[in-house]
């Protein structure tokens, strides 16, 4: 059976979606990205994660031309940086997006990660922007347990419908104090780098002798093994980015994987949870 994750008002999503970063930089990968992004709506991978950072832009006009005649099968994200967060100013980040993804509107907009400008007056835009039809729900991304706090106290706060931070099997910080207080809120967490991010960890993990060993129990990939993982958890939602076909084939059929209790205390063992509260990781 495929995971999924509940996001607000009961709606059911696929706990795995497409992540975008390092997409539209460069034009001699910008039709095979497109055909990774399309091959995952027909994945059933619907959720698909952007940003206006990724590219300056550029992966959102990757995106945007991957949508073409498949806007009503997805269920779309984007993030604005921290210094548009104000009223005038995100609606101005908002339709910025809206016009490079080629769309009228958002099913989720995130605050990329926290600034100066007042939670309350980032509130305040996001309803704005509902109430103008240009978002469905807003949310967060980097906000450790005290922010959430935070922005959950704040007026209108509780409206937030998801936190979008770092997590993968080397990195489990979030689950000794920010993953609990998230699912007791029944509030959606998205990980992304649930493969952990390009470069030396990730070679590390993915050539991993035990690793491969739970792997190869399975059938499976050590990539699979990691995407299953991740979404084992309640409320989890992992964005990884394919940057082919083959990959983002590999990354839907995680969807059906579940890992035994053995399994798992092995993980536990090679990557052992946390003891105590630690900062929120970031990349």
């Amino acid at each position: 059976m495929s995971r999924t994750v509940n996001i607000a008002d009961g709606m059911a999503l696929p706990a795995i979606g497409q992540g975008t970063w390092y997409m539209g930089e460069s034009p001699d990968l910008r039709r095979q990205e497109i055909a990774a992004l399309q091959a995952g709506i027909e994945c059933g991978l619907s959720v698909i994660d952007t940003a206006e950072m990724y590219a300056d832009g550029g992966a959102e006009r990757v995106v945007g031309e991957a949508l073409q005649g498949r806007r009503d099968r997805v269920w779309l994200v984007s993030k604005f940086y921290p210094w548009n967060a104000g009223v005038v100013d995100a609606v101005e980040a908002c339709e910025r997006s809206l016009q490079r993804l080629r769309t009228d509107y958002l099913d989720l907009y995130l605050l990329h990660w926290r600034g100066n400008i007042p939670l309350e007056e980032t509130i305040r835009a996001m309803e704005k922007l509902q109430q103008q039809g240009k978002i469905g729900r807003w949310g967060v991304s980097n906000f450790d347990t005290e922010d959430m706090q935070e922005l959950w106290q704040a007026p209108g706060g509780t409206a937030c419908a998801a936190n979008q931070v770092l997590y993968h099997l080397a990195s489990r910080g979030i689950e000794f104090e920010l993953l609990p207080a998230c699912q007791a809120r029944q509030l959606p967490v998205m990980a992304y780098c649930p493969l952990a991010q390009a470069g030396r960890l990730r070679r590390d993990l993915m050539m991993h002798p035990a690793l491969h060993e739970v792997a190869q129990q399975q059938d499976i990939s050590v990539a699979q093994l990691m995407l299953a993982w991740v979404i084992r958890q309640p409320g989890v939602m992992a964005i990884p980015k394919a940057g082919s076909v083959t990959h983002v084939r590999e990354n839907a059929a995680a969807l059906t994987i579940t890992l035994t209790d053995e399994q798992l205390m092995r993980l536990d063992s090679l990557f052992p949870p946390p003891q105590s509260k630690q900062p929120l990781d970031v990349v």
